[in-house]
């Protein structure tokens, strides 16, 4: 069906009106090959409140806008290769039913359809693109997605200290790490993640323990690989006592594994030990 509609003139026109509606703050769609399969309005759950989005799906990039004022105005366009988007399905919620994950490895975030067959057939037609798409170009799923960022409403205290309470003095901040909301004090460090951003980012101070320890190892990894290969013709030299007289302190800090907010089944407070 896909390369059915590639070339042909209703596919063009279809494309061209979604460029047409984005104006010139949109990026331009088409491409040879490029085919628009679906559109629809989703809701986003954003960092304020949940929103209503326009989503376009083509075969090899989904496509999301605000409303200005729908099938004429749209804008803050984003753009998502469909090779880096893995799909989870969530639970209802209270305020929002039919949720399922966009995940990729620069941003993740929760959307819902206005019915379980709505969302059954967006997650069916984005799986069979995405396993399209691998399959022609012989990637792999993205396997280190970026944490969904927490609702500001989701909590009234910081979820690392457990004890600021947020207010219209005390803002909320948003670890880039690990999605969780939390206070100036329990997040003032920055950090390098260049698959995020080319700036250091905002992380909360157990994540930023953890990237320190991560880096740590990752450097002393690539000093043993680049360290020559002693010879076994070579003298005796006496151990400088670098490495054996290094005390519990500086070896990197050991921490549990990530837990994911949205699947599991923890309470967010015992997150911040």
């Amino acid at each position: 069906m896909m390369d059915h509609l590639a070339n042909t003139e209703i596919n063009s026109q279809r494309i061209a009106a979604v460029e047409s509606c984005f104006g010139a703050s949109g990026q331009p769609l088409a491409l040879p090959g490029r085919v628009l399969l679906g559109e629809g309005i989703l809701t986003k759950e954003c960092r304020k409140k949940p929103k209503p989005r326009i989503f376009f799906l083509f075969n090899d990039i989904l496509v999301y806008g605000s409303i200005i004022l729908n099938k004429r105005k749209y804008n803050s366009q984003h753009i998502i290769p469909l090779e880096d988007v893995t799909l989870e399905t969530l639970p209802d919620t209270l305020q929002m039913k039919n949720r399922w994950m966009i995940k990729t490895s620069k941003k993740s975030f929760v959307v819902s359809a206005a019915s379980l067959t709505e969302r059954k057939e967006w997650i069916s037609h984005l799986e069979e693109c995405i396993k399209h798409l691998l399959s022609k170009t012989g990637r792999q799923p993205c396997r280190e997605p970026a944490a969904p960022w927490i609702p500001d409403k989701a909590t009234d205290i910081c979820m690392r200290c457990t004890h600021t309470k947020f207010s219209t003095l005390t803002r909320r901040h948003h670890c880039r790490k690990c999605g969780f909301v939390v206070c100036a004090d329990c997040s003032r460090q920055r950090f390098l993640m260049p698959r995020l951003s080319p700036k250091p980012l905002r992380v909360c101070n157990l994540c930023y323990r953890q990237l320190l320890a991560e880096k740590k190892k990752e450097a002393e990894a690539d000093r043993r690989q680049t360290e020559p290969i002693p010879s076994a013709m070579q003298g005796y030299e006496p151990s400088s006592g670098d490495e054996s007289d290094k005390s519990d302190d500086d070896r990197a800090e050991h921490w549990p594994a990530d837990s994911e907010f949205y699947t599991s089944q923890v309470s967010w407070s015992s997150f911040h030990s």
